[in-house]
């Protein structure tokens, strides 16, 4: 919690005032029983009702001054509550993007999500209600206690007795509730990654009929949360009472030693009720104390949650010492040292590198070692979980190299900082994604200040002006969230135009014309080979067609490089390339046809 107190230093003057003014209140709250103990033994006893008048109006003054203190703390205790969960979940929300894919997935999304919601208003309310009862409600406590002493001391020794044992329950109560309201969040956190799995795959769990296994799944998930809950509340529970049953006795006390002092002389009646009075508000105040100490308990359990997510190191630059890469491998020759790689010299070298995901149990990619030169078009094929997406992941830094390393004109992709590297990079990942707003705001994204004649260039490039023209408003058509309103190869259209609007240095397309019909896809595949020479491009494909122009083809096989050269070289020399081309295309005529549709593959 200590550490995310740096959000409240824009508010310390609410966070100062707050308190202050619920000290005002509690201390005109603490002048109210000998305010009535005056009205009894001098207004009721004398029969003064001029006295009982005086003392009435001076009950209203208190009452009023301590409800604009009240509502006066409560605005600033408000402010300053709101202000720093707005901070902290800008600042958590800027971490988590600074964050490379690796700790993403390793925290898990839902977790994200949890932890910048729920959490976050979790903090919040303990904030806001710290400021406002963390210290009245203490002051009112002891204070009560010392006016009891006041008035009569040993009356007042039921206050020594009884306020150590309310202690002792209220914080036994906490301290067996903390780690509890840890778990709720954490099934929480299970609860929604269910929901948002539901929601995300709901096409897949239709078309295989599994909504009764998923519904199933859920309420055995969200059952262990309610009672998890239910548990946790059962102690939190407890509270009440037992403090109800000690300061009820307190007050029984109270009275039989009250009314023995009465009839001995030592006390009047009034403040005998002034004692009792003190030991009520002290109930009150240890009820309050209590809600306080669950509210507070959920707070710590989530401000610790929070906490961990800022403690994921995890900016975007992964240097090889801060990922655990060691660099070139250890007593194998480096192909291409960094020095050997400036102007004049290879665009972008591959130096031996190797990817392991965290807690996998091998590499994803072994001895990656080539050079492209700028203006190239490399071409990257392999069967399904051959490491294809995870190569072209290296490039924008998205994951870091494990071993060997990754160089850009002669600089290490880690040594860049981001938002150059990416300034330089254009990606068209395998899912399409398109935010809510307009078809501009989505291509602006690759640069924002884009005119309009450069919006249409790349539409134009990436085949999708049918698409922009077909939708009412072109360029300002309304786009839903996720671009639920496009089809898929709309989409995939607009996310490579994106990627093409900023004219990249590197162009990497992921698989991203999966849904493209193959003429569209030839057309597409004919206008990227129209850019500008010193645009570099990437192709992901499992298409033969989509990679077999390209200047360099890499052909991967269990994240090793099977095969490198160019589609004729490979047909001739790599066994898994051919394999795969013949799978799409018949062995007589296929070759020297581009558009042709491909044979079944019968590979099992």
């Amino acid at each position: 919690m200590k550490k995310l107190m740096i959000y409240l230093k824009d508010f310390r003057k609410e966070s100062v005032l707050a308190p202050l003014f619920k000290l005002l209140e509690a201390f005109f709250e603490l002048l109210v029983p000998l305010v009535m103990a005056q009205i009894i033994d001098r207004g009721i006893a004398d029969r003064d009702m001029g006295h009982i008048g005086k003392m009435g109006l001076c009950l209203l003054a208190l009452g009023v001054v301590g409800l604009i203190s009240s509502i006066t703390a409560q605005f600033f205790a408000a402010k300053a509550a709101v202000g720093f969960s707005t901070g902290l979940r800008q600042a958590l929300f800027d971490h988590i993007q600074s964050l490379n894919f690796t700790n993403i997935d390793k925290a898990g999304t839902s977790t994200m999500i949890t932890r910048m919601t729920s959490d976050v208003n979790q903090v919040q309310n303990g904030v806001n209600m710290v400021l406002r009862l963390f210290l009245r409600s203490p002051i009112i406590v002891f204070g009560a206690m010392i006016m009891a002493f006041l008035i009569d001391v040993k009356s007042a020794l039921v206050f020594v007795v009884a306020i150590p044992l309310l202690a002792v329950v209220v914080f036994g109560i906490m301290l067996c509730t903390i780690p509890l309201y840890r778990k709720v969040q954490n099934r929480l956190d299970e609860v929604l990654g269910i929901t948002r799995e539901n929601l995300t795959g709901v096409r897949v769990i239709r078309a295989f009929h599994q909504e009764a296994k998923e519904e199933e799944r859920f309420g055995e998930h969200n059952d262990g949360l309610a009672a998890m809950q239910t548990f946790v509340g059962k102690i939190s529970a407890c509270m009440n009472p037992v403090t109800y049953v000690i300061v009820n006795g307190a007050i029984v006390a109270l009275i039989y030693i009250g009314a023995v002092q009465v009839n001995v002389g030592n006390l009047t009646q009034g403040e005998v009720v002034a004692i009792i009075n003190y030991m009520s508000q002290i109930l009150v105040e240890l009820v309050k104390l209590a809600n306080l100490i669950i509210l507070i308990t959920k707070a710590l359990a989530s401000a610790d949650r929070v906490a961990a997510v800022f403690s994921i190191e995890g900016g975007e630059q992964t240097g090889a010492a801060g990922a655990g890469a060691e660099g070139p491998l250890s007593g194998a020759a480096s192909a291409f040292p960094p020095a050997a790689a400036g102007e004049g010299k290879p665009f972008l070298v591959f130096d031996h590198v190797s990817l392991t995901y965290q807690g996998a149990g091998a590499e994803t990619l072994h001895d990656m070692n080539f050079v492209v030169n700028r203006g190239e078009t490399v071409g990257v094929i392999g069967g399904t979980g051959s490491g294809k997406t995870s190569l072209v992941n290296l490039i924008p830094g998205f994951y870091p190299a494990t071993r060997g390393g990754i160089y850009l004109e002669g600089r290490n992709v880690n040594d860049i900082p981001p938002e150059e590297l990416r300034g330089r990079i254009g990606v068209v990942p395998q899912k399409a994604v398109l935010f809510k707003g307009t078809i501009r705001s989505n291509l602006q994204w690759g640069k924002e200040d884009a005119a309009e004649e450069e919006l249409w260039r790349a539409i134009d490039l990436a085949q999708a002006r049918e698409v922009v023209e077909g939708k009412p408003g072109a360029l300002d058509a309304q786009i839903a969230q996720n671009g639920k309103n496009l089809s898929g190869g709309q989409r995939q259209r607009l996310t490579i135009a994106r990627a093409l609007v900023r004219e990249p240095e590197i162009l990497i397309l992921d698989d991203s014309a999966s849904a493209l019909d193959y003429a569209t896809d030839a057309r597409l595949r004919t206008a990227l080979r129209s850019l500008k020479g010193n645009t570099t491009v990437f192709l992901v494909s499992q298409r033969a067609s989509s990679i077999r122009h390209a200047d360099k083809i890499i052909v991967l096989d269990d994240g090793e490089v099977a095969g490198m050269g160019s589609h004729e070289e490979l047909l001739r020399d790599c066994e898994v390339y051919r394999e795969i081309y013949y799978s799409q295309y018949p062995k007589t005529g296929g070759e020297n046809q581009d558009n042709i549709m491909p044979a079944r593959a019968d590979r099992g």
